[in-house]
């Protein structure tokens, strides 16, 4: 009888133990003892001070959990800003958070396979980087509420009714950059010009928008252009090639293939003095000339905000409009390095 109590001790003692080290899950906001305390803490010092944000003190008195998953259509920089800064919003509103992240590789049939994973899941909310991975979620589930994000034109893509009420389970931020002033931009430095080579992804409707405003854009300036177009990456080299000689400059808009492909663009453009006019800022750090373009980590703390806005205010994404980043959050990047490469004079630009 003894032994058996002693047996009785020792394994509820390892029961104590066992829940003691319980680890802790990845990206969950407040998960530890000393966390809770200091969200209490928090949540108490918000009464007094006025100035912290009304969701943040919501959010920091909610013991609650969310699944959160993340499609990403490709890993590339500008894609990895706006998911870094989305998940920057969730830690600054004091959520409680387990995150799934899935990249699909650039693969549309990954999309599709992730989307149902992320579906059949069960999460709270799921947040679709890009277009096509937000066309993939969307076509899966009606019910879980999808934030979506570098998407240039969510109505255009059939993600919404309308940007400005998109009366669904859908809504997020837009990437929709400046394209007018990019043609601006690329006039400026390179004042010659003939002919502007269009370099995009058929597949990609959110390039087939760009491509179409920098058309419009070139057409009020006088400019020609041609259009060259890529439906998987390993085409990106030749399809660079076939403009040798018969371009002034490259523009390329946000487009997440050419953009994984951008090294590629830059070494065969800069070793034929070809300047690259980019969508973004990531593109251009990888092998192009300039860019007047979005900050997309912003642009993902935005759609972190609307996030926090649906899981703990209740707020309905159907009556959510489309945000679009202010015209002060745009930047200028330019690459000192390809413009001494290629022989552009950059000293106009501020």
């Amino acid at each position: 009888m003894r032994k058996r109590m002693l047996s009785l001790m020792m394994a509820g003692a390892m029961v104590l133990s066992m829940a003691a080290c319980g680890s802790q899950k990845a990206g969950s906001g407040a998960g530890t003892e000393p966390a809770k305390e200091a969200a209490a803490d928090a949540s108490e010092s918000a009464k007094e001070e006025t100035s912290k944000p009304a969701a943040a003190a919501a959010a920091a008195s909610d013991d609650k959990i969310y699944k959160i998953g993340v499609l990403q259509l490709v890993q590339h920089a500008a894609l990895d800003a706006a998911n870094e800064g989305f998940i920057a919003a969730l830690d600054d509103a004091g959520i409680k958070y387990e995150v799934d992240q899935q990249n699909a590789s650039g693969e549309q049939a990954n999309c599709q396979t992730i989307a149902e994973k992320l579906v059949n899941d069960g999460n709270d909310l799921i947040l679709a980087i890009a277009t096509t991975a937000a066309q993939a979620v969307a076509g899966v589930t009606t019910d879980i509420p999808i934030i979506l994000t570098a998407v240039t034109d969510p109505a255009e893509s059939g993600l919404v009714a309308e940007n400005s009420v998109p009366g669904g389970n859908v809504t997020g931020t837009s990437d929709l950059t400046p394209v007018k002033e990019q043609m601006e931009l690329l006039k400026q430095l390179i004042p010659d010009v003939q002919t502007v080579g269009i370099l995009y992804c058929s597949a990609e409707s959110n390039s087939q928008i760009q491509a179409q405003m920098a058309k419009d854009a070139l057409d009020e300036m006088g400019i020609g252009y041609i259009e060259k177009t890529v439906s998987e990456s390993n085409y990106i080299q030749a399809t660079v090639e076939s403009m040798i000689g018969k371009v002034d400059v490259i523009y390329t808009p946000t487009d997440n293939m050419i953009a994984a492909g951008m090294a590629t663009v830059g070494m065969i453009a800069e070793e034929n003095k070809i300047p690259v006019i980019c969508g973004e800022s990531g593109m251009v750090q990888a092998g192009g000339l300039a860019t007047y373009g979005v900050d997309y980590y912003e642009l993902g703390y935005m759609a972190g905000e609307q996030a926090a806005a649906i899981l703990v205010n209740g707020k309905n994404p159907a009556d959510m409009p489309i945000e679009y980043l202010p015209a002060d959050k745009c930047e200028l990047t330019v690459n000192k390095e390809f413009a001494a490469a290629v022989g552009v004079d950059i000293s106009s630009l501020k």
